[in-house]
């Protein structure tokens, strides 16, 4: 056929084939070679939003610390720390630990700093609650009594001593290792949306800060920004950045301009039919629309009775930011969101990091979240959706059993061993699986790097990740982890 005689999208296509000349050949060869071309022989394909194997859940709620929250204070009580309280931990029978179950090369300076530290006692109370006596901190009254809904794990470890913790939780790299796609991203990569008119990867609460990893720590990366977070704020009447017009517009005057600008946009997927970036803004401006009338409904909580909204503590301010979102989170779910990641703890490094005035600092962070949390648990578990819904909470590391001197009042970043806990969604409630030593230096039973976490998370919603590999992309054994199994149900 004569290109001229052909539409203006075939001339385009014509000459951007034409264009490419022999780089086009060498390109599509390199291409074959490698396993991206598709061909009727092809083994690889991406994702057909289908799992690999029977989930257990169709959602997730990740609810994450930001700053470090404290082990010891929290879910993983050491009495020997208050017992030797004001001693250097080479004074004390716990002097070898710290040369035990190091995980890298450059935190060397950083254990013999902690080797020289001062015991620091405990600063609040623990008690046993539930069927299964777990024991749970003073600063969680209202979680406490959903302990036998939980699977605590008191033995993750990382390798990161910075912030930059906070990007390696989601990732499961160092940030010295560069940038990688994100556990939600792999979800939504692999599985795809449950419902067409929501985003099916939210984020709420304040982000991690550009110097921790920014918007990476909920990004795609190379699966394609399509797969990266939406950032949503609880409010009706601006839930998401850019998603209203500045000026009122009729339903039909916005269709004519969707139609007109995706078929701009197409115009130009010819000449760059292999561009992300423009892949993902057709879709985010199709979704965009879509949303306009299902985002704002996610935030009426008008609608919620009175008692749900205390359930989560709306009527409190110190609770009510988090709450919100907390219930958010289970009007989405029910709406079918497929992941949803909350961060908690404004600031530079986040609010729970706690170098100084620990129980003051914790006693306040874990007043804002206990009842929410614990209100999101109790929801979810009356409305029949905990079972589907898989909730992890979860911080960057932990916080160390002594401080730099004798008068400190806080701990150190800890990434050798520290505590998280997952409910829901096929995992086993009233457990408790590892332990860290008897300081609570590190990591000794069952130890879990964080990898460990997703791979957990994946296999509960059906996921295998040696099948989400990508042509080309080479990934490393640790990156794909081992599911938790005896957490599991």
């Amino acid at each position: 056929m004569n290109p001229c005689d052909c539409g203006t999208s075939s001339r385009r296509s014509f000459l951007a084939d034409t264009g490419m000349g022999l780089t086009g050949l060498v390109l599509g060869a390199m291409l074959q070679r490698d396993g991206l071309a598709k061909n009727d022989g092809e083994k690889w394909a991406p994702p057909d939003g289908k799992p690999h194997f029977a989930p257990k859940a169709k959602s997730v709620i990740w609810l994450f610390m930001k700053g470090g929250a404290s082990h010891m204070e929290t879910f993983d009580p050491k009495p020997e720390l208050t017992r030797y309280g004001g001693k250097k931990i080479s004074e004390t029978p716990f002097k070898d630990a710290v040369s035990k179950g190091s995980v890298r090369e450059l935190t060397k300076d950083f254990i013999a700093g902690n080797s020289a530290s001062i015991l620091f006692p405990l600063q609040v109370g623990f008690k046993k609650y539930g069927a299964s006596g777990i024991d749970v901190s003073d600063w969680w009254p209202n979680l406490a009594t959903c302990v036998d809904d939980l699977a605590v794990v008191r033995s993750f470890w990382t390798s990161d001593i910075g912030h930059t913790a906070q990007l390696q939780m989601f990732t499961g790299r160092h940030f010295l290792d560069g940038v990688f796609p994100t556990v939600g991203s792999w979800v939504h990569y692999g599985l795809g949306a449950l419902n067409e008119n929501l985003p099916q990867f939210v984020v709420m609460g304040d982000p991690v800060i550009d110097a921790f990893g920014g918007a990476n720590a909920h990004g795609a990366h190379y699966l394609g920004p399509e797969h990266s977070g939406v950032r949503m704020n609880v409010d009706p009447n601006d839930p998401l950045p850019f998603s209203r017009p500045q000026r009122p517009r009729s339903r039909e005057e916005q269709e004519a301009g969707l139609d007109l600008l995706g078929r701009l946009n197409r115009l130009s997927g010819v000449e760059y039919p292999d561009d992300p970036a423009l892949r993902a803004r057709i879709k985010s401006y199709e979704l965009a629309f879509r949303m306009q009338a299902a985002v704002p409904d996610l935030f009426r909580f008008e609608e919620e009775n009175a008692e749900t909204r205390a359930l989560y503590g709306l009527d409190q301010k110190n609770t009510r930011d988090f709450g919100m979102e907390c219930l958010a989170a289970r009007r989405m779910v029910e709406r079918g969101v497929r992941f949803i990641q909350i961060y908690h703890g404004g600031g530079g490094n986040g609010a729970w990091d706690a170098h100084g005035q620990l129980r003051q600092g914790h006693a306040n962070v874990c007043a804002q979240v206990d009842r929410p949390i614990a209100g999101l648990l109790m929801d979810l578990k009356r409305r029949g959706l905990l079972d589907q819904t898989l909730v992890v909470w979860a911080t960057e590391f932990g916080r160390s059993p002594g401080g730099k001197a004798a008068n400190s009042d806080g701990r150190e970043h800890h990434p050798y061993g520290f505590s998280g806990w997952l409910a829901g969604g096929g995992v086993k409630g009233g457990v408790v699986h590892g332990a860290t030593d008897e300081i609570g230096f590190n990591a000794v039973e069952k130890r879990h790097y964080i990898t460990d976490l997703h791979a957990t998370v994946f296999h509960q919603l059906g996921l295998d990740a040696r099948k989400l590999e990508v042509p080309g992309r080479k990934r490393l054994e640790v990156d794909y982890g081992a599911p938790i199994l005896d957490i599991l149900a």
